[in-house]
């Protein structure tokens, strides 16, 4: 794709560096007696400045597998490296860092919090942060940069319950996008939208990777919404191989 050899001129000499690695993973669930292996061996490899989609059903343990990858659950086996550094040998404290400064997190259902305003709801990850934006920024000027970079600078005194649910995923892209992450997870991001806002959605998401370089990594069930990707894995029964371009 013309997008991949775009981002992947960035880097001159050699491949492009490696962002996020995930070896061997495997997650167990026991209940009882019972045990469910939901990740089953999943490795891949994520460069830097690069669109990768898992696609595969409900149940196939892609929001797992994101969770892992964004340091949300530990796995049972296997390592998550950032920037070359495990998870595991990172403290409790470090690993907070990554996730609130370094991994910005787009989820299905928005989780907006309904009785704080939309520049608020924008605010909240540098505020829980303690620290201002990496932009240098005051927290209000940066969201209200990044409402409108999506497009919605005329909604910033609005709450949540007043949009609609194109315009509620927006406001969650853009609170993701508070810290300036290096990386951003979206786990089916579409799913609660209509054919044509999750269109926009992905749009916006493209545009973000273009223009900012932002490594996106994408779970969906949906075979359109999977082909934004650079590379395409496919996921079922815990298990995970390259379907498009995937191939280290």
């Amino acid at each position: 794709m013309s997008d991949a050899r775009s981002a992947s001129s960035l880097f001159s000499l050699g491949d492009p560096p490696i962002l996020l690695e995930a070896r061997n993973i495997n997650k167990y669930y026991t209940n009882g007696k019972q045990g469910l292996h939901v990740l089953k061996d999943v490795s891949l490899k994520i460069d830097i400045g690069e669109i990768i989609s898992v696609l595969g059903p409900s149940g196939a343990g892609k929001s797992t597998l994101l969770h892992i990858l964004g340091g949300l659950d530990t796995p049972t086996s296997g390592e998550v490296l950032f920037e070359g550094k495990a998870f595991k040998n990172l403290s409790e404290s470090e690993l907070s860092s990554v996730r609130n400064e370094a991994v910005g997190f787009v989820f299905q259902f928005y989780h907006l919090m309904p009785e704080f305003t939309i520049l608020e709801n924008v605010m909240m990850p540098a505020l829980i942060g303690l620290r201002p934006p990496a932009s240098g920024l005051r927290p209000e000027e940066k969201a209200l940069e990044l409402l409108k970079e999506v497009g919605l600078s005329h909604r910033t005194r609005h709450f949540p319950g007043q949009l609609s649910g194109g315009e509620q995923q927006r406001v969650a892209i853009a609170r993701a996008l508070m810290n300036m992450p290096k990386l951003l997870l979206c786990d089916e991001p579409t799913g609660n939208l209509d054919s044509e806002n999750g269109k926009q959605i992905c749009q916006l998401l493209k545009k973000l990777n273009q223009e900012r370089k932002m490594t996106i990594v994408l779970v969906t069930h949906n075979l359109e919404v999977a082909g934004f990707g650079f590379k395409v894995y496919n996921m079922a029964d815990g298990s995970i191989r390259p379907e498009r371009g995937g191939a280290d």
